[in-house]
């Protein structure tokens, strides 16, 4: 059986890499499509499969500014040739699942979201206030050919596997379709307990408009506390502005330093609405509990209630009732190991077994 995995682009290792970097495992002697390779970017277990781009590699700034090239995903992704491959595995939160399959040929996708771009997060990227004028005027027509095509494209997946009921339910809202939820890995063993305070609070985050950590930074610039954040992206330049003194930023750190940042922290900051979030998760690997947006993945992951609790939430994404929720924290007593319990209902293999045994199941399904 020949097999393609399709992902959406290689730039860094995030979630959606992680996920990747298990079929990849899995599937050792398949190909990997996807529109951008940035050679380095990705673990070795990823880079030692054969990779093959799209022409959005080859475009003027791609590797810097390849989002500005979104209009053209659709047609990058379908023209990639499949006709060999039996099996099509889907990585997509954009346009891998939009990959063509051959007629006879089974197509599975691993959805960490329907394009957030043109649905959940269209203001966060393209509103007022976060574009300019001329941006917002063309985004206007091409948002609505990129819903259409990604409803379209929908059809080409037999089967989705969804990272959390947050995304399942818009897989059902937009696509009509359900999905089988198995929610990603977390390498929990990377990470230990600790009960350390560096008089921090942490921050680990892509810097994307929907992540919110302009709200972060208000609040800790009116408390005059300590922030840390951990991280990179194209928001870089405006959060930096926004920051007073008492705001760190460290930029993107080795994994085995990344553990020593969340180890000594007092807790996590996660204000944005993600699809599912693995960051709140590996900060409970570390015992550290988390103060999150009530909305989205998080719901799935932090436990505000009883004596296993692992975080605080907040209801609105205002600098009030963050700075309520910082206050409910301090009031607030937790037990570092039950947290990382808590996490490791999450490990990397509980996630290894689930979509093995998915595939295993669809693929025995499908060709027998």
């Amino acid at each position: 059986m020949r097999i393609a995995l399709v992902h959406d682009w290689l730039t860094g290792m995030r979630g959606g890499e992680k996920c990747l970097e298990v079929l990849c495992e899995l599937f050792p002697s398949a190909d990997l499509y996807t529109l951008l390779h940035i050679p380095g970017s990705v673990s070795a277990t990823v880079e030692q499969l054969k990779i093959n781009s799209s022409f959005i590699q080859h475009l003027p700034f791609s590797r810097a500014q390849y989002r500005k090239y979104l209009p053209l995903f659709p047609l990058a992704i379908e023209r990639f040739w499949l006709e060999q491959y039996d099996l099509i595995i889907s990585t997509s939160h954009c346009v891998a699942k939009g990959a063509i399959p051959r007629h006879d040929a089974l197509h599975i996708c691993y959805c960490h979201t329907p394009m957030r771009y043109v649905w959940e997060m269209y203001d966060a990227y393209f509103g007022k206030g976060r574009a300019g004028l001329g941006t917002r005027l063309l985004m206007a027509p091409v948002a609505g050919y990129l819903r259409a095509w990604d409803v379209r494209s929908s059809d080409r997946v037999h089967y989705f596997i969804a990272n959390s009921q947050n995304v399942r339910e818009r897989i059902r809202r937009h696509y009509n379709r359900d999905a089988e939820v198995i929610y990603p890995p977390v390498d929990v063993p990377d990470f230990r307990v600790s009960s350390c305070d560096g008089g921090y609070f942490l921050i680990v985050s892509a810097f994307a408009p929907y992540k919110r950590i302009d709200l972060a930074i208000e609040a800790f610039n009116k408390t005059g506390e300590r922030l840390v954040i951990v991280g990179d992206g194209q928001e870089n330049q405006r959060l930096r502005v926004l920051a007073k003194s008492n705001i760190e930023f460290v930029g993107s750190v080795p994994r085995d330093q990344l553990a020593e940042y969340y180890e000594s922290s007092i807790a996590l900051i996660f204000p944005g609405e993600e699809d599912f979030g693995i960051v709140p998760l590996e900060a409970m690997a570390c015992g550290k509990p988390v103060i999150a947006f009530r909305k989205g993945g998080a719901l799935e992951s932090v436990v505000e209630n009883g004596e296993g609790r692992t975080g605080v939430f907040f209801g609105d994404q205002t600098v009030e009732r963050l700075l309520d929720a910082i206050e409910r924290f301090r009031r607030t007593s937790f037990d570092p190991q039950r947290i990382r319990e808590h996490a490791s209902k999450f490990d990397r293999p509980v996630f290894k077994s689930k979509i093995k045994a998915f595939l295993e199941d669809k693929i025995d399904e499908h060709f027998n």
